[in-house]
């Protein structure tokens, strides 16, 4: 690509490669989210209940700031238009900094921090995503200051 506003190949490789752990993580997170629900309010039978509880249930809420990132990187990638190199750095930067864990934040790095805590599905899919991110190791420092 000649252009400086152009996406260098590079940095939509990382997006690309970052879109696959960031869903895992995801899916993990509603997964364990899912079982905390159904210990407290009883068994979900069917997926369209789950997909409407994920959508409109205040439990699940804090989620949907990692739903919607998963759908901005979508769009970003399934642009027509050419993505620039700024765009895709700064949804790099946005993943980075939704997932720092925060024992004392509020919202998703609070609830996150949590989850972290209290899975080790959610540490493994989390250290997936970090890796691609470029700071493997974030949750193991995170975690010796903590302890």
């Amino acid at each position: 690509m000649d252009s400086d506003n152009e996406v260098h190949e590079s940095t939509l490789r990382r997006l690309n490669q970052l879109r696959h752990p960031l869903l895992h993580l995801h899916k993990t997170l509603l997964d364990v989210e899912r079982e905390a629900y159904e210990r407290t309010h009883g068994r979900v039978d069917n997926s369209y209940e789950v997909l409407q509880l994920v959508m409109h249930d205040p439990w699940f809420a804090w989620l949907h700031s990692l739903s919607e990132l998963v759908v901005r990187i979508d769009e970003m990638l399934d642009a027509k238009e050419p993505l620039t190199d700024s765009e895709a750095v700064a949804v790099i930067d946005q993943t980075r900094v939704l997932l720092t864990p925060s024992e004392t934040g509020s919202g998703f790095q609070k609830k996150y921090f949590s989850s972290l805590q209290q899975s080790p599905d959610v540490v493994l899919a989390h250290s997936q995503v970090m890796t691609h991110l470029g700071a493997a190791g974030v949750i193991g420092n995170k975690n010796r200051e903590d302890a």
